[in-house]
């Protein structure tokens, strides 16, 4: 057990039975009365954010998570393959922890992932990917101008917005938080 007045930025605590990461910590002293903690919590399964006062010297339950790099193998039907890069140990996690950033996932593409008592809690993918463009209609000749954009498909087999330049076999940038379109890399 850890006191109040020990939580961080990014400090990991079990509230209510749930693991919460610490967004924000303001300790304050309101006039005559006792000191508290106003504390913005995000819970790590469903992403919500609380607030909660804690009184001073309050004993909370700090957790600490494992982290390790693994390597994207394939997806099998909704699941994930992956392996840990030290020991080469595979391990298949299913695709509501990984999400829709999992549409951008190549293979061979390295991700971290945060364990807590040995199973896995959330997924790191890196915020943006240069995959090659497999599938593009050709643009209209003078929509140029318009900043218009047309569904292209990119070789995870996931659909992007992009400007009507954009060809087949063109590597594009692509954040894998948003699947929005960044920018065509450069040769």
């Amino acid at each position: 057990m850890a006191s109040t007045s020990e939580l961080k930025n990014g400090t990991i605590i079990n509230f209510n039975n749930d693991l919460h990461s610490v967004v924000s910590v303001e300790h304050r002293t309101p006039g005559n009365l006792r000191a508290f903690y106003q504390v913005k919590l995000k819970n790590l399964k469903n992403g919500k954010i609380i607030e909660n006062r804690f009184r001073s010297n309050e004993d909370v339950q700090i957790e600490r998570l494992d982290s390790a790099n693994y390597q994207f193998l394939y997806k099998d039907g909704n699941d994930y393959v992956l392996m840990e890069n030290d020991t080469y140990d595979q391990i298949t996690i299913s695709g509501d922890i990984i999400g829709k950033s999992g549409n951008y996932l190549k293979e061979g593409e390295t991700i971290q992932i945060l364990f807590h008592n040995s199973r896995p809690l959330s997924v790191e993918i890196p915020p943006h990917v240069y995959l090659k463009v497999t599938d593009a209609p050709p643009g209209l000749k003078g929509d140029t101008a318009t900043g218009a954009t047309k569904p292209v498909t990119v070789e995870t087999g996931a659909t992007v917005n992009a400007p009507l330049f954009i060809n087949e076999g063109d590597v594009i940038r692509v954040d894998s938080r948003t699947g929005e379109y960044i920018e065509r890399a450069k040769a």
